[in-house]
């Protein structure tokens, strides 16, 4: 649903409005090319034309990188890396400084949609008698909705923050860090105050709906460990039965499933007015591609088996041929060798000399660059998930989509928070089989009478394989405190030649050891790692806030 030019309508009869009124007083001082803030926020085109302002800080493209900025993330963990030499590399082999480039981008980016919020809700309050009163509460509950979501993220990544929910003077820009439970405990409280206010439609991708409210309350409350209230927020959702399951889970993330009543909120592109390069920075170098964010060999060697049991337990995998009988997410979400991508064989191995092209009908053998290109993809993996052929011919300007909330995260929500709060019962399983028996990927159900232990396992594993590439790797490994074990040593690719002679072994949450493979040293060492559990679990603070608010402190051992 593309219905940013609905936006820029609005702002042209904007500014039409405007200079219509405006008459040949020559003493009147105001700005003529822009309303001045006293004038601004006087009628309801101005106001929604403000929050289109607010939604408009969803479109962050970090420095460097480039990519819309929720999924970067993905490439500072265990499942991803960035080849650009970036302020996201240093943070994902942990040289994360006070000063990094992305650290201090994200913070600046989050504080200005804020800024963006709080101006629109602190300068509205007049317009109530002003505009009808559901126009009025819907438009201010967007805003909410909008800042509550910059705040989690603030939060996650930096710990305590300052809470404005009001426009700041510089007189009082002086203040300390709110702790992170009473920001929960605002953020909380003030998603219940704007559900109401907002529409249930599950076609509306591009505006804030109840839907992405309840989506975003139980991905903070989970985040936070407010088991009840993650499951409650989880819990309406699904029995609502609004939203379903997209049948195709490799359409999902092309413009094919923009529309699908999974999707409950989504980030929108349009060119004109903004477009991402994921199809250059995806796409393989045969498709004139950078391929610089690439899959680990770690996430792939973590799907099952289409048994449902992992690759070291199944008898049905084998290490001559890994990719059979997997769990179908793995080849919907990553390139894996030897499978057609953007219209050619995909294979970084260099005795590979020529490779099928299916851009031509008949298909030909033509030369295979990506096992000569110095910079093809260094682990012998590529995301599928986001690269669409049909960017292929402008791939620096795509128009797709980015999901931001999607039902089968809510799913996942519910089913751990239940886990976690030791109330396993059948709607858990039920979630779960939900999102595994989808009709293009029917893992096998998982059977009743687990553990608790052994329904944190599932449901960390399910999260890993279901939402790779998402985004939400990098805070799940850091909320369940496992970052210091799975971001230390080296990050692998594939074997150039060849394949793992054996399977790794796979820990409860999926994770491998290759410490039992006979020709691992044989895989490609793409970076080493290291985490430091003492500080790596928030970012720094950027330095110019310290200098310019002495109230705010370091995070520890910056």
């Amino acid at each position: 649903m593309k219905n940013l030019d609905k936006m820029k309508y609005i702002y042209l009869l904007f500014l039409g409005i405007f200079f219509i009124s405006c008459n040949d007083d020559f003493l009147v001082r105001e700005p003529l090319d822009n309303p001045s803030d006293e004038q601004f926020l006087s009628n309801q085109i101005e106001l929604e034309l403000a929050v289109t302002g607010v939604y408009n800080s969803l479109w962050y493209h970090p420095p460097e990188v480039g990519s819309p900025w929720i999924l970067t993330f993905e490439h500072a963990s265990d499942n991803s890396w960035d080849r650009n030499t970036s302020g996201l590399q240093a943070l994902g082999r942990g040289d994360g400084t006070p000063d990094n480039i992305f650290t201090v981008g994200a913070w600046t980016a989050l504080y200005r949609g804020i800024g963006r919020a709080n101006y629109v809700i602190s300068k509205s309050s007049h317009l109530k008698e002003e505009i009808p009163a559901d126009d009025y509460n819907r438009l201010i509950a967007e805003v909410k909705f909008l800042r509550a979501y910059f705040y989690s993220y603030l939060i996650d990544l930096y710990g305590d923050v300052p809470l404005l929910i009001e426009r700041t003077s510089l007189e009082n820009s002086q203040m300390p860090r709110t702790p992170v439970s009473e920001i929960v405990d605002f953020l909380l409280a003030e998603l219940d105050e704007i559900v109401r206010h907002l529409p249930s439609n599950v076609n509306m991708k591009d505006r804030v709906t109840s839907g992405a409210v309840l989506a975003l309350k139980s991905r903070i409350a989970l985040h936070h460990e407010r088991w009840n209230e993650a499951i409650s927020a989880a819990e309406q959702l699904i029995n609502e039965e609004s939203y379903v399951l997209h049948d195709n889970f490799g359409e999902l993330f092309m413009y094919a499933g923009e529309n699908s009543q999974e999707i409950i909120f989504s980030i929108q592109y349009l060119e004109g007015q903004q477009t991402h390069p994921l199809a250059q920075n995806y796409y393989s170098r045969m498709a004139l591609g950078h391929s610089n964010k690439k899959p680990s060999q770690s996430l792939v060697d973590s799907y099952e088996s289409v048994d449902g049991l992992s690759i070291d337990e199944s008898h049905i995998y084998d290490p001559r041929d890994p990719f059979a009988n997997r769990d179908p997410r793995l080849s919907y979400s990553v390139v894996l060798p030897n499978t057609e991508f953007i219209g050619y064989i995909f294979n970084t191995n260099p005795d590979s000399t020529e490779v099928w092209s299916f851009r031509s009908d008949p298909p030909v053998r033509i030369e295979n660059t990506e096992a000569t290109n110095a910079y093809s993809s260094f682990t012998g993996y590529l995301w599928r998930k986001y690269a669409d052929p049909l960017d292929k011919d402008d791939r620096s300007r795509s128009e797709l989509n980015i999901i931001a909330f999607r039902y089968a995260e809510v799913l996942l929500n519910y089913a751990e928070a239940k886990i976690e709060q030791g109330d396993i019962d059948q709607s858990v399983y039920d979630a779960i089989n939900q999102v595994r028996g989808r009709i293009s990927v029917k893992m096998p159900p998982i059977s009743n009478g687990k553990s608790q232990d052994e329904m944190r396992s599932i449901v960390r594993k399910e999260r890993k394989y279901e939402l790779a590439g998402e985004g939400h790797r990098y805070f799940d490994i850091r909320r369940w405190r496992i970052a210091h074990d799975v971001m230390q040593g080296p990050l692998y690719g594939r074997v150039p030649t060849g394949y793992l002679s054996e399977a790794p072994i796979i820990d409860e949450f999926g994770s491998p050891d290759y410490s039992n493979v006979s020709n691992a040293d044989e895989m490609r060492v793409v970076e080493m790692r290291r985490f430091n559990q003492d500080r790596d679990y928030l970012w720094p603070i950027p330095p110019l806030e310290l200098e310019t608010n002495r109230m705010l402190h370091q995070n520890p051992n910056y």
